[in-house]
């Protein structure tokens, strides 16, 4: 092949591009102005459509006699439509109700039919578990999705062909790319690279691992307990305090245990991990020795609040009470008896 002929221009969707495999290792360069930014348009997965029997979510576009059109947000938006007869087990009295315009619904694939583009779908054939498996998977490919989308914007490639030359060969090797984008940035020893094999340069790999590791690098959670400790015995106060060191020595600098004071016998235990489990376990095993020390010198331990994730909007209320208690406990002008 020469070298006018492996440089050419081609019009799409009446949209001026370039594709030069030489220059731009095999990768189309977007070089229109439409605000559409047709280059960014593309399904999540290599099959342009879903298999039958599958689950898939769609958003819920308009509602009419026959049942709802829907959009198949993991297969660009390809249009579907939720027949009346597949929304309810039960006799549908309001469609509304069943139903709304823009709102995300999990759906089962009854028939597709790729010629004419028709695509027939159930609401009421999907189970709990379906539900939580395809949201699972949905959000996990919405994260991928948004990888994919920042690199052909970055580098105006065309969307189609970063998901040709990553993402899919990703879900083929690791069932799902997000699985890979995962292990690309774990630090546990032994882990291949899982770009390794892809056609792609190195250059274009170290842009994605460090985007990657920007946008999905886990996020500290907060795991917090509430717990009564008491002692009524001679040593009281000390046995508690005794008891309460011991469980803070559990804690570690990636994962420390602070206890805090609302009021006794009230006390707050929390720890901050990057996962879940294990920051619920090593608070279950701070109770475990607060209560073998405390039980041995007569003094009793009640949970209130087991270990637990925690969300900002119960940390504000926990920081509300504390502020209340303190608040309390203040001594208020006029209580001191007057000098004499």
């Amino acid at each position: 092949m020469s070298e006018e002929d492996s440089k050419t221009s081609t019009v799409v969707d009446a949209v001026e591009t370039t594709f030069d495999p030489e220059d731009n290792d095999g990768f189309r360069i977007y070089v229109g102005e439409d605000g559409g930014r047709q280059n960014l348009h593309c399904r999540f997965y290599e099959n342009k459509y879903p298999e039958i029997e599958s689950v898939v979510m769609v958003n819920v576009r308009n509602i009419a006699d026959m049942g709802a059109y829907v959009s198949l947000l993991e297969y660009d938006g390809i249009e579907g439509m939720i027949l009346l007869s597949e929304l309810s087990r039960r006799r549908i009295r309001s469609i509304h109700k069943l139903i709304r315009v823009n709102r995300n619904e999990v759906v089962m694939v009854l028939r597709v039919d790729k010629e004419k583009g028709y695509i027939d779908l159930s609401k009421r054939r999907v189970s709990p578990e379906d539900v939580q498996a395809c949201e699972e998977r949905y959000n996990k490919a919405k994260a991928v999705h948004g990888v994919m989308r920042h690199l052909a914007t970055q580098r105006k490639y065309y969307l189609e062909d970063v998901y040709e030359k990553i993402g899919w060969p990703l879900y083929k090797k690791y069932g799902h790319a997000f699985d890979a984008f995962k292990l690309s940035i774990s630090e546990e020893k032994g882990v291949g690279d899982p770009f390794e094999d892809l056609d792609i340069p190195q250059g274009l790999k170290d842009e994605l691992k460090t985007y990657i590791l920007r946008r999905l690098a886990p996020q500290p959670i907060k795991i917090r307990s509430d717990i009564e400790v008491s002692c009524f015995t001679y040593e009281g106060i000390d046995a508690i305090r005794a008891a309460l060191f011991a469980g803070m020595d559990l804690g570690s600098e990636q994962n420390p245990v602070k206890i805090r004071l609302i009021a006794p016998p009230l006390y707050v235990l929390s720890t901050t991990t990057l996962e879940k489990e294990v920051g619920v376990g090593l608070l279950n095993q701070v109770i475990e020795v607060i209560k073998e020390k405390i039980t041995s010198k007569g003094g009793k331990i009640d949970v209130k609040m087991a270990p637990k994730a925690v969300s900002v909007k119960e940390e504000t209320e926990l920081q509300e009470m504390m502020e209340r208690f303190a608040l309390e406990n203040e001594e208020v002008d006029g209580d001191a008896q007057e000098d004499e």
